[in-house]
């Protein structure tokens, strides 16, 4: 696997996070499903593709909010408030719809 550096151009660097989500036991998720307005969405989203996947090891929870964490900390810097604040109310969102306390 090739490490992408900063002096490199974008086109040949990989992109490690993809890879990771492409190959390794995560979730299939439906396209789009971080760009969802609505968190409620994102959240169902997740949820259905957490409880239909056979590749995930942890339980359906688990796995859904690990992908939400995931693309969160991915993203880093590149999310604007308003997007974190989104996906920030989408985890709540997923611990509701699977019975879990809010975080407060």
């Amino acid at each position: 696997m090739t490490k992408a550096t900063s002096s490199g151009s974008a086109g040949k660097q990989d992109n490690w996070s993809q890879k990771v989500t492409r190959n390794s036991d995560a979730l299939d998720l439906e396209k789009g499903v971080f760009s969802l307005k609505d968190p409620v969405e994102i959240a169902r989203s997740l949820k259905a593709s957490a409880e239909q996947s056979e590749r995930r090891k942890a339980d359906p929870y688990r796995s859904a909010m690990s992908m939400l964490t995931f693309y969160m900390n991915r993203a880093g810097s590149q999310l604007s408030d308003a997007q974190r604040e989104r996906l920030d109310q989408a985890k709540d969102e997923l611990r509701e719809l699977y019975g879990r306390p809010r975080r407060r």
